[in-house]
């Protein structure tokens, strides 16, 4: 693929993500939007509509790249339990792949992945959003450049008081788990991603469903969970994150990593699930450092398939991450490693 190469992707699954993720690399000039899939004729119609010259496929011709498609890579945004085999699919039929996370629904699977990912050389992208929030991007910047001193406590929370609104995020064969792997997710990786040099030595969780320890059969997914990851670096991460929580707004979301030198609090504004703030704090004082509004949901798509264009494949280090973020939510879940 040449630089000035306009790679042609499929779309599988374009609900409200796969159809947000499609708009905005569309809108970017990134890639062509070539062809669409998903199990719903009628999302499916609808989504091919807005693009000229993007046609309905069956979700076999996507993930196969079909001859006459001629495609370059594939959006996954399909449920859970479907991503890690229909990325080794994709991948195998020389395919690059973006896919909504989680990438699978296990660090197993998600080694699986990325092996496809490493033996076909081709570029893998996950849909780890939050790391293109503006807000987050500077406190990163900010963390790695010592302006807090040594980072030895992180607070991260992300409760969804309205909760999933599809039926398969509840059953466990589908989701691979609650709100730990929708939610909690985001937060282990973007604590990770800020802390690049921290690895988690250690877990101890609760999890608990309608308000009651959960089940250890496996017959039900969780609602609430809370957990301590204790850090290679000494820090100590505490992690809270539920569906359906009485929390008086739509959404509560913060990450506040304190340091011996300060603390820097992300946090959404007003109940919001897409504007952010970042304020650093020293003592009693307070400065905001980053304002919404800012429009960064399909950013981490539009920057896959920039990437696509420009040739790049493999990327070990975005599986190193994936497989990380995977064992620690293995670890909270207290699944064998």
């Amino acid at each position: 693929m040449t630089a000035a190469h306009r790679p042609r992707l499929g779309f599988l699954g374009v609900g409200w993500i796969g159809r947000n993720r499609m708009d905005a690399i569309a809108r970017s000039g990134a890639a062509q939007v070539v062809a669409v899939a998903d199990v719903s004729d009628d999302l499916a119609r609808g989504a091919a509509a807005a693009i000229d010259g993007a046609e309905v496929v069956t979700p076999a011709e996507v993930l196969d790249g079909a001859a006459r498609l001629d495609l370059d890579g594939i959006v996954i945004a399909t449920p859970s339990a479907l991503h890690g085999e229909q990325s080794v699919e994709a991948l195998a039929n020389g395919l690059a792949v973006f896919c909504q996370k989680p990438l699978a629904r296990n660090a197993e699977e998600c080694e699986t992945v990325v092996a496809a990912a490493a033996a076909a050389d081709r570029l893998l992208g996950i849909d780890l959003s939050y790391r293109h929030v503006r807000a987050v991007e500077r406190l990163r910047e900010l963390v790695v450049g010592g302006e807090i001193g040594d980072v030895y406590a992180i607070d991260l929370v992300f409760h969804n008081a309205y909760g999933p609104d599809k039926a398969w995020f509840t059953d466990p064969k589908l989701s691979g788990g609650g709100c730990v792997i929708d939610l909690g997710i985001h937060l282990v990786d973007l604590a990770l991603w800020t802390l690049p040099d921290a690895k988690v030595e250690g877990a101890t969780s609760r999890l608990f469903a309608k308000g009651a320890p959960l089940p250890a059969d496996g017959s039900v997914v969780e609602d609430h969970a809370v957990a301590r990851l204790d850090l290679s670096t000494g820090a100590t991460a505490t992690l809270a994150c539920s569906w359906f929580l009485h929390a008086g707004v739509e959404a509560d979301i913060r990450a506040t990593f304190h340091g011996t030198g300060g603390s820097l609090a992300f946090a959404n504004v007003g109940g919001s699930f897409y504007d952010f703030r970042l304020t650093m704090n020293r003592g009693t004082s307070s400065e905001v450092l980053v304002e919404p509004p800012d429009d960064w949901g399909g950013r981490a798509a539009v920057a896959w398939a920039e990437r696509l264009a420009s040739g790049a494949r493999f990327d070990p280090t975005i599986g190193a991450d994936a497989v990380a973020v995977a064992r620690v939510l293995d670890a909270i879940y207290g699944r064998p490693s």
